[in-house]
């Protein structure tokens, strides 16, 4: 950009050395006037144009007024266009005055005055609206820059809460179950602090990530279904059909309050063992995650139940500003949720 700019200043300089040399071929070859005539005319028309653009672009920029900014723009440039007519004029008239051979030079030049202030405003407006039009754009860059910031500030806010807030979901359970033990089977709860620390360890060092592999989730899956083992014993049994790309990869804290969630509605009001079934399978640019889980509908389910899949649900929405990656459906007695993480990579 530094390069393109350099560039186009350069290219603005030899346009200016052209028009320069024309306007003094112009007068030299089509007026008659001789060449020092034609050299000072092309000067003091190039003096007073520099100085009135140099002048309307910080006059633009300082915009004090109330008027819109367009409007203020071609009474700049209707004002600095009669301005610098007059000027360059009266200065042409003093530089020309010893010369007593310039006298149909000045004529001319007063006769001329119309045509050179319709063609100077007319110049000055480009200016100066070009200039009003880049301070627009520029205001409007910022101001569109300042409100993705807030946005993504406030996305990223919304999105650490939402997984700060299923953390300690999980962790009430695990630390009311380790509550009962502690009275029942010390052995048991002392190997669920163990693994709740190994498992909260896992934790910390996910917290940074935008993403990891699907293969690293699961080894924190298994974290997180030993301390579930603990707690329900032989009751619990998760199955794994693992037909993914190695390479795919999901949001960290996105996989476990899903199966939480399924662990829930599958053990709650059984005494029996229960089977929860969990599919991951690579569908084009997409990673699809079922979990089934058996579910009575004739049973009220525990208090809270949902709250993970809500948070899921937006966090989804957030990351991927789409609202069909996460569903759920019922299926006689099953309870199937259905997690789609888009893979950029592919």
């Amino acid at each position: 950009m530094k390069l393109l700019n350099k560039h186009i200043h350069w290219l603005i300089f030899v346009l200016a050395a052209v028009i320069l040399a024309k306007q003094v071929l112009i007068l030299h070859h089509l007026f008659g006037f001789s060449w020092v005539i034609a050299v000072d005319d092309a000067i003091c028309n190039a003096v007073v144009l520099s100085g009135s653009v140099w002048t309307i672009v910080l006059l633009i920029k300082a915009y004090p007024t109330k008027v819109t900014l367009y409007t203020y723009a071609m009474i700049i440039a209707l004002i600095l266009g009669l301005s610098s007519v007059f000027a360059e004029y009266k200065l042409l008239q003093w530089w020309q005055k010893s010369d007593v051979t310039a006298t149909g030079y000045i004529d001319w030049l007063r006769n001329t005055l119309p045509v050179r202030f319709i063609i100077t405003w007319i110049f000055y407006s480009w200016i100066a609206t070009n200039t009003a039009l880049r301070k627009n754009i520029t205001a409007l860059n910022s101001r569109f820059q300042q409100h993705s910031d807030a946005a993504a500030l406030l996305k990223e806010a919304e999105l650490f809460k939402l997984r700060q807030q299923l953390q300690p979901h999980f962790l009430y359970n695990s630390l009311n179950s380790i509550s009962a033990l502690v009275m029942i089977s010390p052995d048991k709860a002392q190997e669920m602090i163990g693994k709740l620390s190994e498992f909260l360890r896992g934790s910390v060092k996910r917290e940074s990530e935008d993403n990891i592999l699907i293969i690293d989730e699961l080894t924190y899956i298994e974290s997180y279904l030993a301390i579930e083992s603990v707690r329900f014993g032989d009751r619990l049994s998760v199955n794994f059909d693992k037909q993914f790309d190695p390479k795919a990869i999901i949001p960290p804290f996105l996989f476990q309050p899903i199966l939480e969630n399924a662990i829930k509605f599958g053990l709650y009001g059984k005494t029996g063992k229960v089977d929860i079934d969990i599919k991951i399978f690579s569908d084009g640019p997409v990673t699809v995650i079922t979990v089934t889980n058996p579910y009575d509908p004739t049973v009220q389910p525990p208090r809270g139940t949902g709250f993970g899949l809500k948070s899921i649900g937006r966090r989804l929405y957030l990351l991927y500003a789409r609202a069909d990656l996460l569903e759920t459906m019922m299926e006689e007695n099953y309870f199937k949720t259905i997690l789609k993480i888009p893979q950029h990579h592919v």
